[in-house]
């Protein structure tokens, strides 16, 4: 049985504003217990401190079922709020979904 993969894609800015509704959407993608959950990137033109706590908080949702989350396709802005709080060690990243495919074997 191949593994579910779940992905959502925040857009604009991840920030106080809407932190909320992406801990709300990861929450309502716990009770269908998918085996990996994908946060998209792409489209997040902005990142706070707001934004890495509903990460985290996603990050551990998921790991509370037993699931994987990964991110993929960050902007240089996200990165370097990964790379000063040390987030990039905690989170599994890969540059794009293709990426993330290739190094998985898991077809999106």
């Amino acid at each position: 049985m191949s593994p579910t993969v779940e992905v959502i894609q925040p857009a604009g800015r991840l920030d106080i504003t809407n932190a909320a509704q992406l801990r709300r959407q990861v929450n309502d993608l716990v009770a269908s217990k998918p085996n990996y959950l994908l946060v998209d990137l792409q489209n997040v033109v902005f990142m706070d401190s707001s934004g890495l706590g509903a990460l985290v908080s996603a990050l551990k949702s998921m790991r509370s079922i037993g699931a994987e989350m990964v991110l993929c396709s960050p902007n240089e802005q996200v990165n370097m709020l990964f790379e000063l709080t040390s987030m990039g060690k905690i989170f599994k990243i890969y540059k794009s979904k293709e990426e993330f495919s290739s190094k998985t074997g898991i077809a999106l």
